[in-house]
């Protein structure tokens, strides 16, 4: 039995984790997989579908330093509903920087999971880190949840915003209790450190239509720090078999969060603060 979408999605809603992929553009000779096309006028019925006004767009590791199908995709959506992460090398200018800020881009992607092809390397983070912040950009962080204790105090430096994906991703779900699963919440003590609740998919063991042993994870993560959760769609999953239904997704969230002020809270608020939407 599928999950039921939410009764209701409030007004400045945001996904903060969606894929453009348009096949005009080429794919980076690092790319791991072909990708489907995705590209803005799909993704705009599945906003009308599910009530969603705002969206981030996240570079594809497909694209590697090439932004330029991120850009139209910004350009096409408009300063007011989307925002965009990049991935630029390390050396990259001020001026294309200020660029990239102009076209709407607040962030940085860091794709650290082992085989997956992201192009920066953790030896760079905190120099990139420290050029982003003046910005207002964030750090966005992927990598094994189960890295968190050896990678906490290296995060704990970082100045400026950093957001980790998809619940921590702990590639083995681990419970409540893990040590791993305790750094990712002393990571949000910190201030200007949040979570994606996203993709439970990706890492569930147990499987559709709950993925428990995430759920009790997005839980926790909303009990211990509500004003430090995202939501996200991980649109349109790609290099996945079986794709999810968006609206079961997001029907999560309401098993997950039982306030609806939270939930607005998850789905509005906390992403104005992050990406500096517009505040409505």
């Amino acid at each position: 039995m599928a999950t039921p979408p939410l009764p209701s999605t409030p007004r400045g809603a945001c996904d903060c984790h969606v894929h453009i992929y348009e096949h005009g553009y080429p794919l980076a000779p690092t790319a791991t997989f072909k990708p489907p096309h995705a590209p803005v006028s799909a993704y705009r019925q599945v906003q009308q579908a599910l009530g969603l006004e705002r969206v981030v767009l996240v570079q594809p590791l497909g694209y590697g330093f090439d932004n330029r199908c991120l850009l139209d995709a910004l350009a096409q959506l408009g300063s007011d509903a989307a925002r965009g992460i990049a991935i630029v090398p390390p050396e990259v200018s001020d001026d294309e920087l200020a660029r990239l800020h102009h076209a709407g881009v607040r962030g940085v992607r860091y794709m650290m999971l082992a085989g997956a092809g992201g192009p920066l390397t953790w030896d760079t983070l905190e120099a990139m880190a420290a050029r982003i912040a003046p910005l207002g950009w964030t750090i966005n962080l992927q990598l094994d949840g189960r890295e968190l204790p050896q990678r906490k105090a290296l995060i704990d430096r970082l100045p400026g915003k950093v957001v980790i994906d998809h619940t921590g991703k702990f590639m083995e779900p681990v419970p409540p209790s893990d040590a791993a699963f305790k750094a990712l919440l002393a990571v949000l003590d910190q201030g200007e450190r949040w979570v994606k609740l996203s993709a439970p998919y990706e890492t569930s063991r147990v499987g559709p239509p709950h993925y428990d042993d995430v759920a009790v994870l997005a839980k926790a993560l909303v009990e211990a720090h509500p004003d430090r959760c995202l939501w996200a769609s991980n649109w349109p999953h790609p290099n996945r078999v079986q794709v999810p239904a968006d609206a079961d997704l997001l029907g999560l969230l309401g098993e997950w969060v039982g306030d609806e002020g939270v939930r607005e809270r998850v789905l509005v608020g906390n992403a104005v603060g992050v990406y500096g939407f517009p505040d409505r």
